[in-house]
């Protein structure tokens, strides 16, 4: 016996009588790869008083020859302080109706949650990389693409000496052996301590050090675990420097707008300082005008450059 079509009974016969399944998982976007707050000096102001942290700056002293029968030479006391405003206070909030929150499911309320304490942590990160202009002269949402103008005395990568000029399509060019050396040398040359220090890159230049020989090359980096960068793919340091991969290194904006170039930088633990007033913290209130529950997190802090030798931006092409 031969059967038709409408012998059967298929999906869209049977539509009506299939459930639709939603998974209790939220699939979030992608989130940034955030480095700055473990690379500088945090502080801890939780709980107490005050809008300003002065932090004592002293100046160092230098040894003096002992003539005999004479007296010693005290070294001058004139230290200075660095104030550091809290002046920064972020916060998230959502608000969710009472029709929502009776139907949807849990996983929601948990993702908010998160992506609040990633929103602020990312607002942080910006901060932190903020500081590294040389001319700062504006102020940037989290992203936001920065005036080259704002860069106008960083250096570029190929060679760490020369001048960015931001003019017309910019200078911007990518970290060489040389370049690198540069920069460290010019660290070195400002008595900045070598250990604590920490190059943050954008993606691109990782891609870029990958291709040069002696930094993954057996050669030169080993054989073993982290050691080799083309089994492994980790620019693990350059120079006794740990390297640090930051998709939010600023974009930096040339004459011409093009927004083809992005900011670098080597940095010692002590050229930044992040004081935090108060840290994430997450409340709920019920607002019967409108039938919903707001839920919001914020935090309060600060940011500073205490030393500025200490810290070297330089501009690479995107």
């Amino acid at each position: 016996m031969a059967f038709t079509t409408g012998d059967f009974i298929a999906t869209p016969e049977a539509a009506n009588f299939i459930p639709e399944l939603w998974s209790n998982e939220v699939l979030a976007a992608y989130k940034e790869n955030l480095v700055m707050e473990q690379l500088v000096r945090m502080m801890n102001h939780v709980g107490k008083k005050g809008d300003t942290v002065h932090i004592p700056k002293p100046n160092r002293g230098k040894a003096h020859l002992k003539v005999e029968e004479t007296q010693v030479t005290p070294n001058a006391t004139s230290h200075s302080t660095v104030p550091v405003v809290i002046d920064k206070h972020y916060e998230y909030s959502t608000l969710i109706e009472d029709f929502a929150e009776l139907q949807m499911l849990p996983s929601l309320r948990k993702f908010l949650t998160d992506d609040a304490g990633y929103a602020l942590a990312k607002q942080v990160d910006w901060d932190l990389h903020m500081l590294g202009r040389t001319n700062p002269s504006g102020s940037y949402d989290p992203g936001a693409v920065v005036d080259g103008s704002e860069y106008a005395s960083a250096v570029i990568g190929s060679d760490g000496t020369t001048v960015y000029d931001p003019s017309t399509t910019g200078n911007a060019a990518s970290l060489t052996d040389a370049g690198i050396r540069r920069l460290i040398r010019t660290m070195d040359d400002a008595n900045v301590p070598v250990s604590d220090r920490a190059f943050v890159i954008p993606p691109v230049e990782k891609e870029a050090l990958l291709g040069v020989a002696r930094f993954t090359e057996q050669a030169f980096t080993g054989e073993e675990g982290a050691g080799n960068s083309i089994r492994n793919g980790l620019v693990g340091n350059l120079y006794g420097t740990p390297v640090y991969v930051s998709t939010h290194c600023p974009v930096v904006d040339d004459a011409n707008g093009d927004e083809d170039q992005r900011a670098g930088l080597l940095l010692h633990k002590d050229a930044l300082v992040l004081v935090r007033q108060m840290a994430v913290r997450s409340q709920a209130q019920y607002k019967q005008e409108y039938l919903a529950w707001l839920y919001t997190s914020d935090m309060v802090y600060g940011t500073k450059t205490l030393r500025a030798e200490g810290v070297i931006p330089f501009v690479v092409p995107a």
